[in-house]
């Protein structure tokens, strides 16, 4: 399977689910209480800390699965690898929703700041939310599977109808209904079952019936991964908790109506990582399978190719999302006093999500080559310098503060730590990488952004607020295409064509 092919599968995918997702956000603002609102911004949150339970293990699966494709294990293993993981993760995520259910009086009662809904609505809403998490949960093992077989397009495709049928689906049912929490996590719950048996039977499908027909499930079939394992998991705890705790600290902190505010300014930035993740979901199979037949050369021209690209995508739009914060807001949301009140918070994220973004880079050689140690490393040091200076700073900045702190922390990770990791596994890369694949890539971008913030104010419409974005958004994009090596050559043919038709 082509890597282009899967990168803009997964390209494409994110774009829908991240697009429908985000122009749902006015509707929902409009035809719910912003508590409720709210709560749908404590459920991906909940999403993100139940990766917790993950341990590695669906990584770790997309990995072996990529090994199987590549004729590193026998389609026996396979099997066996799986049938032992999934005996595994379905009771977990049956205990993670039971768990979220028992919790839920404690929560409403002394963690959300709930002051215009029903508490027993509210709780009843945390239970229907326990069980969509739970079968999302499980869902991720089966996930696992088919990207590491590289079947980006198919499983690109059943996302956006899975993010369609989450976030478009739902509203005729909240408008016939009721826009209550109940209402909406009940549709959400009956979705993730719809989902997870989809994705099971796809997997079923997917691999060649093992040698050895009775298949089990036994420790020694996960003997052999749990190193990696192991690694992956530690990495994932540590990473979840970096970039989560602001969110959970927020949550507490803010009344429930103004979270789903700050929820909304988040969720804006969360544009960028989404990027990040279509990237990683086509890069990490390939990347393995090229390292596991060791070809260092087609390995190292991946990573770049995909830094560039990368770069030349995110670095962008992470500029838009800071730079004309105000009127994205605006013209999203319709609301001038969340676009007043949290254009700094969208434009610290948008910065620190960029950051974020190209510091993945050195984790996906990592995780290629199957040595996590110098990443588990970086990451406990990010988030020990991270978790308590969010906390801080979110007692004496609030919002503000911890977007500051949020960007600062990546862009030190980013500065300090990708060296240090290009050194270890590829003497003499960085330099080229950096300002080759990164910083030549942006230079146009950001003069570019740096005129539109020395031009402003920006005090428009809605209309030419969303006229102004697209203009500003166009010649970025364009600016980083013709920095890159991806235009380079093009260019280079294009001129020797004209220019013996030139005056």
């Amino acid at each position: 399977m082509s890597v282009k092919l899967n990168i803009g599968a997964n390209y494409a995918g994110q774009l829908y689910s991240g697009l429908i997702g985000l122009a749902m956000v006015p509707v929902f603002l409009r035809i719910m209480h912003p508590e409720t609102f709210a709560l749908i911004g404590f459920f991906t949150m909940v999403q993100a800390w139940s990766q917790l339970l993950d341990l590695g293990m669906s990584a770790t699966m997309s990995r072996e699965t990529a090994r199987y494709f590549g004729g590193g294990i026998s389609a026996t293993q396979m099997r066996q690898l799986l049938r032992s993981l999934e005996w595994v993760f379905w009771p977990v995520g049956m205990l993670l929703a039971l768990a979220i259910a028992l919790a839920s009086p404690a929560i409403v009662s002394n963690w959300l700041k709930v002051q215009a809904l029903q508490r027993s609505d509210v709780e009843f809403a945390l239970v229907l939310m326990g069980v969509a998490v739970g079968l999302r949960w499980i869902a991720g093992l089966y996930r696992g599977v088919i990207s590491g077989a590289e079947r980006q397009v198919w499983l690109n495709s059943f996302n956006a109808l899975v993010s369609t049928a989450r976030f478009l689906g739902v509203i005729p049912v909240l408008l016939l209904a009721d826009a209550g929490a109940v209402t909406f996590f009940i549709f959400q719950a009956l979705v993730s079952v719809a989902e997870l048996w989809i994705v099971a039977v796809a997997v079923r499908s997917l691999l060649p019936a093992a040698a050895d027909l009775t298949v089990k499930a036994s420790f020694a079939s996960l003997r052999p991964v749990l190193n990696f394992s192991a690694g992956i998991a530690v990495a994932t705890i540590l990473w979840v908790f970096a970039t989560q705790a602001d969110k959970l600290i927020m949550s507490a902190r803010l009344p429930l109506a103004e979270y789903g505010f700050f929820t909304a300014a988040v969720m804006a930035a969360s544009a960028i990582t989404m990027l990040s993740a279509a990237v990683a979901q086509a890069l990490l199979p390939h990347m393995t399978r090229l390292s596991v037949s060791g070809d260092e050369v087609a390995l190292l021209r991946l990573y770049r190719n995909s830094s560039q690209l990368t770069a030349a995508v995110a670095g962008p739009l992470a500029l838009v999302l800071s730079v004309l914060a105000q009127p994205v807001l605006w013209a999203w949301t319709g609301d001038r006093e969340l676009a007043a009140s949290y254009a700094p918070v969208l434009a610290l994220y948008a910065v620190g999500n960029a950051f974020m973004t190209l510091a993945a880079f050195p984790y996906y050689l990592q995780y290629a080559k199957g040595n996590l140690r110098l990443h588990l490393w970086g990451t406990l040091a990010f988030s020990i310098a991270l978790v308590p200076a969010v906390y801080f700073a979110s007692i004496t900045f609030g919002a503000v503060g911890t977007g500051a702190v949020w960007t600062l922390s990546n862009a030190a990770f980013f500065f300090l730590w990708a060296p240090f990791v290009h050194a270890r596994f590829v003497p003499g890369l960085h330099r080229t990488w950096l300002f080759r694949d990164i910083v030549s890539v942006l230079a146009l971008p950001c003069l570019i952004g740096l005129l539109t913030a020395l031009t402003g104010p920006w005090i428009v419409t809605r209309l030419e607020a969303g006229v102004l974005i697209c203009t500003i958004s166009l010649a970025m994009f364009a600016g980083a295409f013709v920095m890159s090596d991806l235009a380079r050559p093009r260019l280079r043919l294009l001129y020797s064509r004209l220019a013996p038709r030139l005056p």
